[in-house]
């Protein structure tokens, strides 16, 4: 009788499939909106005071974003759950128990 030693399977897994989308060093989204606030900015008060102020605000939000990705890079979606749950809730055996 032979005996068989089994060996575990390896399966890559790619890197661009499992790290965060990232633009900038920055969650991709606020990015992005914080880029089209500041388009917005520049563009509706046409003056070269608001193009730099735009300008820089957009680099200070970008900077503070990358500090927030270099921490957490899925920090916003965190967030987003953690404000969705109730603050409290109750010690029941399910949900749709009566009280």
């Amino acid at each position: 009788m032979v005996e068989r030693v089994s060996r575990l399977q390896r399966n890559r897994i790619h890197r661009a499939l499992s790290r965060p989308s990232l633009l900038m060093g920055a969650d991709r989204e606020l990015v992005l909106i914080t880029g089209l606030a500041a388009v917005i900015l520049i563009f509706v008060v046409l003056t070269a005071y608001s193009a730099l102020f735009g300008i820089a605000v957009w680099i200070g939000i970008v900077g503070i974003l990358r500090v927030m990705a270099k921490s957490d890079p899925l920090m916003r979606q965190v967030y987003l759950r953690h404000i969705s749950y109730n603050p409290h809730y109750r010690a029941t055996s399910s949900p749709w128990r009566r009280y």
